[in-house]
């Protein structure tokens, strides 16, 4: 029994950073309709300034996210104004072969920078755990999730307790009500993208200390969160931490009970699993097919 409670704990902890991870990507499709393809990319070259900036300073990787984070809202802010207003009207489907070309060009710097070879942050505490009763918890993945955790929370309060977050949810449920009210579309949606690039800088920041990883690692970070945001619903932040939670644990019990070789086939298994059986998520909306999309 103390086997298996260990597994879904560590299972949590994951899911906790693929829950920051994924936060990004479900916020930008669900006031833009845009899938950001990109965003396991932008997770990977986030991983790689935190490995520069622990390596040259030997700043602890987890507060290295206080300066990956700004660097990366400063080029989502960037990408958005050079290439994604101008697909912002246009259906997903551009959306998804422009942030494709854009993930294919970062993984391509990353090559030229830091070459094709595995790197990884191993802090002081990299070995180290914690015993809670029976259970131990390892000190990098609780460090992790307990900064993913604050980092969704100062999220949820932007979104729920600010000028700006009301203006994101508006925009999300309604662009036409928005606007008749005075909130500027096009603005949010660039503040939007760029915020949903930003939890790719505190989230590379966290995984650094959790993978290693190489420029082409984010085809299986794309896979993994995109199979995150169709388990929760695709635009719910709420739905994206349940679903990052569950496939956290689902991810642990297959390497604990079934093989590690299997581990990367859990993401697939949860999107084709979803599609069949309930397309739009556990925790989202039905669309009327009876209503136009805006």
């Amino acid at each position: 029994m103390t086997g298996v409670i260990q597994t879904i704990v560590l299972g949590v902890l994951l899911g906790g950073v693929y829950a920051l991870a994924a936060s990004g990507l479900t916020l930008v499709f669900g006031v833009m309709n845009i899938i950001n393809v990109a965003h396991g990319a932008m997770l990977i070259l986030a991983a790689y300034l935190t490995f520069a900036i622990w390596t040259h300073t030997g700043l602890d990787p987890i507060l290295a996210a206080l300066i990956t984070t700004p660097a990366m809202f400063g080029l989502g802010w960037l990408i958005y104004q050079l290439l994604i207003r101008r697909i912002r009207q246009a259906p997903a489907s551009t959306s998804v072969l422009l942030t494709f070309a854009i993930a294919l060009m970062i993984e391509g710097i990353i090559g030229l920078i830091w070459k094709g070879v595995f790197r990884a942050v191993t802090p002081g505490y990299f070995n180290d755990s914690v015993k809670v009763g029976s259970i131990y918890l390892p000190t990098a993945r609780l460090y992790a999730c307990v900064t993913a955790i604050a980092i969704l929370v100062l999220l949820w309060l932007l979104l729920t307790r600010t000028w700006a977050g009301r203006a994101i949810r508006a925009s999300s449920q309604n662009p036409q009500g928005a606007m008749l009210m005075g909130v500027d579309v096009a603005s949010v949606a660039a503040l939007t993208f760029a915020i949903g690039v930003a939890t790719t800088g505190a989230g590379g920041s966290l995984i650094s200390v959790l993978y290693p990883f190489f420029p082409a690692s984010h085809y299986q970070w794309i896979s993994r969160l995109l199979g995150i945001i169709v388990l929760g619903g695709m635009g719910n932040l709420t739905g994206a931490v349940v679903g990052a939670l569950l496939m956290g644990v689902a991810e642990n019990i297959c390497a604990v009970y079934i093989s590690v070789q299997w581990v990367t086939a859990v993401p697939y298994v949860v999107i084709f699993a979803v599609l069949l059986l309930r397309p739009r998520g556990l925790l989202g909306a039905r669309t009327r097919e009876d209503v136009a999309p805006a």
